[in-house]
């Protein structure tokens, strides 16, 4: 089974539909699926639920998906350096799940791992436990989390082998292990692509299992949210 292709726009043709659940990998700008993301947005297609821990910022991530208003729904746990973001959802144009970090972290493993729940303290007594079931363990109150599984995964990896076994590089790597594991397709977008056999075993981060198709952008611009550079001496 081939798994490469030739682009991002190729990769997705065929795949994303209107109203489906979308999972990104990225934390802020690091390690997000440029291409991907770019390609997702000129497919045109809309009423999209994304699940990501952010949503990029304003013109770059999915920050360029809220601007064309093909996003309907965020499940997220950060937003705060999307100015574009605020707009809509205080206008009531934008729904949000608001999610905690780790739990949102844990509802993509688990959904990856075929498991529909879990129970955790975060969020017990506050509005992240409204209408959620609560559950008493040894003395202390759980809350009850759904996992999450998307209809497709974009998952940017520094490097990949032909069969789609994934290698991150430091802090780019963050939630995209999960989203991978949450995809009912899953995209990478990589850097480099080697042939199989090629990387070491023990430094795969994610098995090619859950990889189903791949796309090179060996260049990608890496930006960065809030630069703070010293002034000269």
């Amino acid at each position: 089974m081939n798994k490469v292709y030739p682009d991002a726009a190729t990769a997705l043709k065929d795949i994303v539909k209107d109203g489906q659940t979308i999972a990104v990998g990225g934390f802020g700008l690091c390690g997000i699926p440029e291409a991907l993301i770019a390609a997702l947005r000129d497919s045109g297609v809309q009423n999209l639920t994304a699940i990501s821990n952010n949503a990029g910022v304003d013109g770059f991530g999915l920050g360029q998906l809220l601007t064309t208003r093909q996003i309907k729904k965020m499940i997220a746990s950060y937003v705060g350096e999307n100015k574009e973001f605020e707009r809509q959802y205080l206008a009531g144009e934008l729904e949000l799940e608001f999610t905690p970090q780790g739990t949102l972290a844990e509802k993509l493993r688990a959904g990856g791992a075929g498991i529909p729940a879990f129970f955790t303290k975060t969020g017990v007594g506050t509005l992240v436990a409204e209408g959620k079931e609560i559950r008493e363990f040894d003395g202390a109150k759980y809350v009850m989390e759904r996992s999450l599984v998307a209809d497709v995964s974009l998952v940017k990896a520094q490097k990949a082998d032909k069969a789609g076994n994934l290698v991150f590089n430091k802090t780019a790597r963050n939630f995209n292990p999960n989203v991978a594991m949450a995809g009912k397709i899953t995209v990478v977008e990589v850097e480099e692509l080697v042939e199989v056999g090629q990387l070491d075993p023990d430094q795969i981060h994610t098995a090619g299992i859950f990889v189903h198709r791949i796309v090179v952008n060996a260049t990608p611009e890496k930006r960065i949210e809030q630069r703070t550079v010293s002034a000269a001496k």
